[in-house]
């Protein structure tokens, strides 16, 4: 399900089966590094977008969670640190944040969530067939891993 006004009256109907939340992590920057956060950024929601329509009714897509490049580690952590407090607090049993930007691995952990940790692979030149064939693969990798960690934890607490 996706944060649309649609998709939020379904999931109030059918909160007892939806305990995984996604959140795709979003850099912006205004200097050199722009082009580069935009490319991921754009690589990042494709597949979000993707993953949760294979596994729409389990997974709530978010907005993104956007955050400045130039934010301290200490930043990013008071930031994220937030919004896992109130995901957890509303009994979503998995978080699961996806990002291109490696200096999350550290933060995610610290506060017992998931980093999806994809390279970004710039899609501007390719035409949208070979975009999606790039996106596809990349999806496909992830479905084994969603359904590993949703076993995993049933394996634990049945």
């Amino acid at each position: 399900m996706r944060w649309t006004a649609q998709d939020f009256s379904t999931f109030t109907l059918s909160k007892e089966y939806i305990d995984t939340v996604l959140i795709p992590m979003v850099p912006i920057s205004f200097d050199e590094r722009g082009k580069d956060a935009a490319s991921g950024s754009e690589f990042i929601q494709m597949i979000a977008i993707e993953i949760e329509r294979q596994f729409k009714g389990r997974i709530l897509l978010l907005p993104s969670f956007v955050y400045f490049l130039n934010f301290s580690d200490q930043d990013k952590k008071m930031l994220l640190t937030k919004w896992h407090h109130e995901l957890t607090k509303k009994s979503f049993k998995h978080l699961f944040f996806i990002s291109s930007d490696q200096s999350w691995k550290s933060i995610v952990e610290q506060l017992k969530g998931e980093l999806i940790w994809i390279p970004s692979i710039p899609l501007e030149h390719l035409d949208g067939t070979n975009k999606m064939a790039i996106i596809d693969n990349q999806v496909k990798q992830l479905l084994n891993f969603f359904v590993e960690k949703w076993q995993a934890a049933e394996d634990v607490s049945g």
